[in-house]
């Protein structure tokens, strides 16, 4: 039974594991099987602890998926069941948005007023260690378990940092996360500030409240804030996009079934009438957020202003599984209208202007990228 098995499950990953093992004429998918299952008998045989077959084969089927991009994961029933609290709204944790790169945890954002964004954790900050434990060797699974906790409990981190030679160690205190999507206020009387911190269900119907109010103020000029914005739903950057578009494409994707591949258009209607917009983005502007900021680039309705975006150009699927645990899995890419892929390349900005201090917050007094788009609204 146990041989029948792991058979089964490595005719499965085998499926998925590279083009590489469809093509070769010197190696057949069988001999990978074979090889395989030799390997696992010698871990069980030889190797110097006892090995929980279970949880080997969660690192293999993770090992799998994480080999064909940064974004694709094995969820656990316990990890899966986690998520779905996530995405409820509200979470205990530390309020950042993590990848995995070079085996290291990478950070793709921090959210707004999240312990980690007080405390200086910054887009682009890779975690070494957490609680003085290595993370190169782990899943990104397994890092995300180190770093939860009870809600009032801290946390130490060791950061690397670009362009900073010694490591950064935060302590940092776990928090209840509540997930605030829309901020707004009005800058000089005269400028409407919209800040966009994720892309969920109510983001667009928010937007257009705030925009609502903001024409009765008789306001004319618009910021639009996706710094630190990770993505989120589709729909949503659909949806936002075409506020502010009369026509045109916003966005494409491409599956590897050619019959799923989409195209998204632009309706008549430009909700601020043709008003001065700018959009701010940073490195921790990812996704959904680069399709607003590129869909309104390409077609010159905005000046997008600040740094470069992360370059996530690809949509991922929740798919469950039978034992009640999941994978999240990159089923198609984004294009621009100019038929530019955004990912590992993102935005680039009309205006590039960098933070300029590592005492940067946005929208506070150190906020330059903010500071510079009032000064180019106000002439």
């Amino acid at each position: 039974m146990k041989k029948k098995f792991i058979l089964i499950f490595l005719i499965i990953i085998s499926l998925n594991f590279s083009k590489k093992a469809f093509t070769s004429n010197d190696e057949n998918i069988y001999d990978k099987i074979d090889l395989f299952g030799e390997v696992l008998d010698k871990i069980n045989k030889e190797y110097v602890e006892e090995v929980n077959q279970s949880d080997a084969m969660d690192a293999a089927i993770n090992g799998v998926l994480q080999s064909l991009d940064p974004y694709s994961a094995y969820m656990s029933p316990e990890t899966f069941k986690e998520m779905e609290t996530e995405t409820s709204g509200e979470f205990g944790g530390l309020g950042i948005e993590v990848g995995m790169e070079f085996g290291v945890v990478k950070v793709i954002t921090p959210m707004d007023d999240s312990p980690a964004a007080r405390e200086g954790v910054k887009a682009g900050d890779y975690i070494v260690k957490i609680n003085g434990i290595q993370v190169q060797g782990k899943t990104l699974t397994e890092a995300v378990e180190l770093m939860r906790g009870p809600v009032g409990s801290k946390l130490e981190i060791t950061i690397r940092r670009k362009g900073v030679k010694k490591a950064l160690v935060f302590n940092i205190t776990r928090e209840i996360i509540e997930v605030k999507s829309v901020k707004s206020k009005i800058i000089d009387n005269t400028i409407g500030y919209i800040r966009l911190t994720s892309f969920n269900e109510n983001s667009s119907r928010q937007i257009e409240g705030k925009i609502k109010k903001f024409k009765k103020k008789k306001i004319d000029k618009y910021v639009l804030d996706l710094r630190n914005n990770p993505g989120g739903l589709l729909s949503q950057a659909v949806k936002i996009s075409d506020f502010f578009l009369d026509s045109g494409e916003i966005v494409s994707t491409k599956s590897r079934k050619s019959s799923e591949n989409k195209k998204y258009f632009a309706r008549k209607g430009d909700i601020i009438n043709g008003e001065t917009l700018l959009v701010l983005i940073n490195y921790g502007s990812a996704s959904a957020s680069e399709i607003v900021a590129g869909a309104l680039k390409e077609h010159k309705r905005a000046i997008v202003i600040g740094e470069n975006s992360y370059g996530k150009g690809s949509v991922q699927s929740i798919i469950p599984l039978k034992n009640r645990g999941a994978i999240r899995l990159t089923i198609s890419k984004y294009y621009l209208p100019s038929g530019k892929s955004i990912s590992g390349t993102g935005i680039t900005p009309d205006i590039e202007i960098a933070e300029n201090s590592d005492e940067f917050r946005i929208d506070t007094e150190t906020d330059n990228q903010l500071e510079f788009a009032i000064k180019l609204l106000n002439g």
